[in-house]
């Protein structure tokens, strides 16, 4: 049975692994991120200070994504709202509906109907053959673009979440009952 939770402190050897599988495939197309230069230690501040979802499946730890509160950006940020941080799916299990699924929860389940934000955004790179696509089918729209610290070129990408309108209104006593009310002293 599948199950999506955060991540434990003592996963982040685990994590760093499966972070490096899945990154591993972007160094091909000369697209450097962080998390390919990134040790356990620093997978384990990231656990510690955002929230670092991880599916696990009959295999392990199968696919994570971790979410950066807006109290955490960067003066650079070009956002604030939370972000979408690391998500991978361990190459091993790629196709098989793991990343829709976890990526699913973040946006929806934990992001728009718990913490009812307004939006999220994400980072990819442009040279990537098929991230961009993948995501603007998910609903995000480019709306900055940068350079990281490893020399690629990102596009930033926002999504805009439905957020439910609130359907409660307080019932309002009907105008012949404020009548009585006001006849007999009671409150209108």
């Amino acid at each position: 049975m599948n199950r999506i939770r955060l991540a434990r402190e003592d996963e982040a050897p685990q994590l760093h692994a499966l972070l490096q599988r899945a990154y591993a495939s972007l160094l091909k197309h000369n697209i450097h991120f962080t998390i390919t230069r990134a040790s356990v230690e620093d997978v384990l501040a990231v656990i510690r200070r955002e929230s670092t979802f991880v599916l696990e499946t009959e295999r392990g730890l199968t696919a994570t994504i971790t979410v950066r509160m807006p109290w955490l950006a960067a003066e650079n940020d070009p956002a604030r709202w939370p972000f979408i941080h690391w998500f991978a799916v361990d190459e091993t299990a790629k196709a098989q509906g793991y990343g829709s699924q976890i990526i699913r929860y973040a946006e929806e389940d934990f992001l728009r109907d718990t913490l009812k934000s307004p939006a999220v955004y994400l980072a990819t790179a442009i040279r990537h053959p098929w991230l961009t696509s993948l995501y603007e089918q998910r609903g995000y729209q480019p709306f900055h673009y940068r350079v990281n610290p490893l020399g690629v070129e990102l596009v930033y990408m926002k999504k805009d979440f439905k957020l439910a309108v609130n359907s409660f209104t307080p019932s309002q006593p009907s105008p012949d009952l404020c009548v009585k009310r006001a006849r007999s002293g009671g409150l209108a």
